[in-house]
């Protein structure tokens, strides 16, 4: 769910555990690179594109050609595993202040990808957020760690949990709700990370509750519970698709992995261009977690060294997609607006991310913004100025 804190304790076995662990690892059908650039997923050839494709491509997945002239709003939401709970109380706490709109487009990252159905959805859905993030069932996706699944299976919590719990609240109801939505023109996309081919892989999520296929539940779930599946932690997600006549999987996990959060495609961003809509429009960015440079001394050991490089890593890649999504903006006079949790927001616990008693206060500085009115800056944030720089300043 783009948090690593949970597994980190775990470090040290994973390692001594490595070898033993390839050993017992499950075989997997071979294929070619050749194949896995044309792979479709059956019976919905719409159903994603890698995050890197042309403009032009992810364009056809996400904008409804029909509304190339009109004004759009667009919510992306990051990941950030426990710290999730900090959206979802953004979210509600919007809805309580009567400002909250019907957005056209809505992406979602790992914990990002299973609050972006309910929030896509719209307010109606706000309680199945409250109750994901703050009457405990969300600190159950991390108790009892175990080392056989190290071993022989493909995470620390190898038991499915995950996948049921997302089973619990993604329904064939709820699948009818976005395929409606979609059917309107709105699009809502989850991003995932193809490990096989190393990209990160856009899913049209209103394409897949639309179709006809038989599959089309379990796919849904797959692709949420990939999105938010921490490497080494939770158990990838093989998800069946063919070349021509050759059938094979794929594996998936969290999409955090490639990108913290997904605002615009790659190649758009790497240009000074337009964007592939003539209409005006609103880009609001909910990263769950903090996004400045935070000093604190780190402990010389594997466990707090990982954990405090992989922090600094996920929030500078956060900072530098925010940047280049504010740029483009600004050159196509679209209104930026972000939210994060700042430094008045509640501490991590040692523990980890999932503790109930934090993702309550998480919710509730949300809440609280959400619901004052003054919740959005409209700008990325630099590196925080010290007091001894500010004395030096004023010197």
């Amino acid at each position: 769910m783009g948090d690593v804190r949970t597994g980190l304790r775990f470090a040290a076995a994973l390692g001594l555990a490595a070898q033993m662990a390839a050993c017992g690892s499950m075989p997997r059908t071979a294929y070619t690179a050749d194949m896995a650039a044309v792979a479709t997923v059956p019976g919905i050839p719409n159903a994603r594109a890698f995050a890197d494709a042309s403009v032009e491509t992810i364009a056809a997945l996400a904008v409804n050609p029909q509304r190339r002239n009109a004004s759009f709003t667009y919510l992306a939401l990051s990941g950030g595993g426990g710290d999730g709970a900090y959206g979802a109380g953004v979210l509600n706490g919007w809805t309580a202040a009567g400002s909250r709109p019907e957005f056209n487009l809505v992406s979602g990252v790992s914990t990002g990808a299973l609050i972006a159905p309910f929030a896509f959805l719209g307010s109606g859905y706000d309680a199945y957020l409250t109750e994901f993030y703050t009457s405990g069932v969300a600190e159950t996706l991390v108790a009892a760690p175990s080392l056989t699944n190290v071993l022989f299976g493909s995470g620390l919590f190898g038991d499915g949990r995950l996948r049921d719990l997302i089973g619990r609240y993604v329904t064939n109801d709820l699948l009818e709700a976005v395929s409606a939505e979609h059917a309107k023109g709105r699009r809502l996309l989850v991003v995932t990370t193809n490990l096989d081919s190393q990209r990160a892989v856009i899913w049209n999520m209103g394409a897949i509750a639309a179709s006809t296929a038989p599959n089309r539940l379990e796919l849904f779930r797959d692709v949420l519970a990939a999105s938010a599946s921490i490497p080494a932690v939770f158990p990838p997600q093989l998800i069946d698709v063919s070349a021509g006549p050759t059938q094979f999987q794929e594996m998936h996990v969290d999409g955090s992995v490639v990108t913290p959060v997904f605002t615009l495609p790659q190649s758009l961003l790497l240009r000074d261009g337009k964007l592939p809509t003539n209409g005006k429009g609103q880009i609001f960015v909910i990263i769950n977690g903090r996004l400045e440079p935070d000093f604190d001394v780190t402990q010389n050991n594997t466990l707090a060294i990982v954990g405090r490089s992989f922090t600094t890593a996920s929030r500078a890649r956060s900072r530098a997609a925010l940047a280049a999504t504010y740029a483009l903006a600004r050159t196509n006079n679209i209104g930026f607006n972000l939210t994060y949790v700042d430094g008045s927001g509640p501490k991590v616990p040692d523990a980890q991310g999932f503790n109930t008693a934090y993702m309550r206060a998480l919710y509730k500085d949300g809440y609280d913004k959400g619901s004052s009115g003054h919740l959005w800056e409209h700008t990325v944030p630099a590196a925080p100025i010290t007091k001894a720089q500010i004395a030096q300043t004023i010197d």
